[in-house]
């Protein structure tokens, strides 16, 4: 299962056929996995679906996530590791360049899932 949250916000919530999951950094036990993008967009991906398991959805369920980059120049390895986390699944994405995240991570998932 991801972290606790580390702000004033809900994992996880439902609104209608609607689940939406806060952004999920690539974290384990309290802290950032080792390996950097690959191994925390690899974790971030392991938290999302233990997030949407606890609304009774999977990762084919997801329709549309936001994605954020401490560095743009990650993006192709980010790519590869998003890929390898979604298999074949590919919702509709966004992908931001940001200057920092929480608790030093590199990269973030948000993620949109629809189960009507």
């Amino acid at each position: 299962m991801s972290n606790a949250p580390k702000g004033p916000y809900t994992p996880v919530v439902r609104a209608g056929d609607w689940i939406i999951v806060s952004g999920q950094l690539g974290m384990k036990d309290g802290a950032l996995v080792p390996g950097g993008v690959t191994a925390q967009t690899a974790q971030a991906v392991e938290n999302l679906k233990a997030q949407l398991a606890t609304m009774g959805a999977t990762i084919a369920d997801v329709k549309k996530t936001m994605c954020f980059l401490t560095d743009m120049a990650d993006f192709p390895v980010f790519n590869e590791a998003y890929v390898a986390g979604f298999g074949e699944h590919r919702p509709a994405r966004s992908t931001i360049g940001v200057a920092a995240l929480p608790m030093g991570g590199v990269v973030e998932i948000e993620a949109w899932a629809f189960v009507g």
